[in-house]
């Protein structure tokens, strides 16, 4: 599997285009959606595949995606034993996409498959990411505020501009996410993951159609985990290589409180105005200096890990390389 795109771009078979759909309990859905899929790629000429990844239903949605894989050579079904989750339907439909670029959409049809060509196009125009937003969203308030208040956080965190995160539809070429790994909820911080390796994010206004079929899966639950994640996603790309600059920072803070706080008491102390021993001030400073110090050796302790194991090359990504071959620069580097 793993040399199968390099082979169909040698015989010629390789689709230009892979939809990534992952999906659970969608049986309404799924074939209305490949048929609009279908009839936007075909009529644009491009040559596609759909892989279904099945996370788990229980409805007969597996049953209509085998009916349409043996119909149709353009679709793929991939069945999971039982729900993992949507982070691991994207990785396992990532790793089966033979597609020279990669669009991923929600199987509930609140995703317009007319605006296919519009990704094609910005990815064309040299976009590595595009991400659909819904500027007109039709979902219920608790769906929306929450969603709103996780682009803001986002946003911020990691210095992005982009006002849908949470937005199934976008598209990537094939080499952006060929080492990207998925796990827990982090499908909701591709764009912010790529952005750190340094691959170009666009956003692009999408038709948004209110759900007529099926329940969201939409909990508060997800809220918990989104914030969990995204302190992940902070670790992993702002401070894996200067693990110090964040424990540090937080350790130094808390140290500083600690003094501070102390030293107010110590100066009551002088100045005669009663015992200390006995105020909650005394051990709440002694706490913030202990798990202040704590943080900071934990910095440190990193960062002694980190120069014996770090690979330099995994550092940054490079696009592509310019090397002229038969020109003055090259000859004079071979007489020295």
């Amino acid at each position: 599997m793993t040399f199968q795109p390099a082979l169909d771009a040698f015989t010629g078979m390789r689709p230009t285009v892979s939809v990534v759909v992952p999906f659970l309990n969608e049986v309404d859905t799924l074939a209305a959606l490949y048929g609009q899929i279908a009839a936007v790629l075909e009529g644009e000429c491009v040559s596609y595949e759909v892989v279904f990844v099945n996370d788990g239903s229980t409805d007969g949605s597996e049953a209509v995606c085998r009916a349409l894989a043996t119909e149709h050579a353009e679709v793929v079904l991939i069945n999971f034993r039982r729900n993992f989750g949507k982070s691991a339907a994207l990785s396992a439909g990532f790793r089966e996409a033979r597609g020279e670029i990669i669009v991923t959409m929600d199987a509930d049809l609140q995703d317009d498959p007319a605006e296919l060509p519009r990704f094609l196009a910005a990815i064309r125009d040299g976009a590595d990411v595009v991400c659909g937003w819904k500027k007109i969203r039709n979902d219920p308030p608790l769906k929306v505020w929450p969603s709103r208040l996780f682009n803001a956080v986002v946003n911020r965190s990691f210095g992005l501009e982009l006002s849908d995160h949470n937005c199934g539809f976008k598209a990537y070429r094939a080499e952006a996410l060929a080492n990207l790994n998925l796990y827990g909820e982090l499908h909701r911080f591709v764009p912010a993951l790529l952005q750190s390796r340094g691959f170009r994010i666009r956003e692009l206004a999408v038709q948004h159609h209110p759900r007529r079929f099926g329940n969201s899966k939409f909990g508060t639950g997800r809220l918990v985990k989104g914030a969990l994640d995204l302190l992940t996603v902070m670790l992993t790309t702002r401070f894996a290589t200067r693990p110090l600059h964040i424990f540090g920072t937080v350790g130094l803070l808390m140290l500083t409180a600690g003094m501070l706080s102390l030293s107010y008491l110590v100066l009551l102390w002088l100045m005669g105005m009663g015992p200390i021993g006995n105020r909650p001030l005394l051990f709440f400073g002694i706490l913030l200096m202990l798990f202040g110090g704590q943080l900071i050796s934990t910095g440190l302790i990193a960062e002694l890990v980190l120069a014996r194991s770090i690979d330099e090359k995994a550092k940054y990504d490079i696009r592509d390389r310019v090397r002229r071959i038969d020109g003055p620069i090259e000859k004079i580097r071979i007489a020295a």
